[in-house]
């Protein structure tokens, strides 16, 4: 039996004559997508705050040591877990009167301290922006509280507290679509080289040499009535 392989003409043919199911299914992607993104999606806002771990105020008139950045750098990763405890977190939901537990506040509130820095952010994501301005500054202010309770210092002090956000940053439409339009492409594409492989009807002289490796003695044209 003949190795059937295909060469660029060949491929490119298959495209050509095929271009239509392509586009069809490609057009399908991108505008399912966009209607998703723009219609049926929520749109998600997020707020941030950024804290600040310095000397205690005790030891501000002294000058700034490198030792002492050493140690406030770790204190972030450690104050970073205390912003996610049940200790701030169910004082955050007594305060605002949320009805939620501590593990969905939890799920929705990011704490990252920035490398190589003695900077802590805390970013809320949420369907409404006030709140989730809300919910940032008051995570910060009770985590600034409790840590002079359990930590006994008082270190921490704002940059810049949160302001209500004006764009979502969810979903992204344009990035979505441009993701449908690739993803349905390569679908169609794929579908057409998969259907081309398995069909192995005879529809021009080529395929019987080709597929079948016998030489083409004659033709009958085609007449019109």
């Amino acid at each position: 039996m003949m190795e059937e392989t295909l060469d660029l003409r060949e491929i490119l043919q298959i495209i050509y004559k095929k271009l239509w199911f392509i586009i069809l299914i490609t057009l399908v992607c991108v505008i399912s997508s966009g209607i998703i993104s723009f219609f049926v999606l929520d749109k998600v806002y997020e707020a941030s705050t950024t804290l600040m771990v310095s000397k205690t105020r005790e030891d501000q008139s002294s000058n700034l040591q490198y030792n002492d950045i050493l140690m406030n750098q770790k204190l972030v990763k450690t104050y970073s877990e205390i912003v996610k405890s049940n200790r701030v977190l169910e004082k955050v939901i007594e305060q605002l009167g949320l009805n939620m537990t501590t593990a969905d506040l939890r799920n929705s509130i990011q704490v990252q301290s920035v490398s190589d820095t003695e900077i802590i952010r805390i970013s809320v994501q949420d369907k409404d922006p006030n709140f989730a301005t809300e919910l940032a500054n008051s995570i910060a202010v009770v985590f600034m509280g409790e840590i002079g309770s359990i930590m006994k210092m008082d270190n921490v002090q704002f940059i810049d507290p949160a302001k209500v956000p004006v764009n979502p940053i969810k979903p992204r439409p344009l990035f979505n679509v441009a993701i449908a339009a690739v993803l349905g492409m390569m679908i169609s594409v794929f579908i057409v080289f998969l259907v081309e492989y398995f069909d192995n009807t005879i529809k021009s002289i080529d395929d019987i040499e080709n597929k079948l490796g016998l030489p083409v003695l004659g033709s009958i044209p085609a007449f019109d009535e």
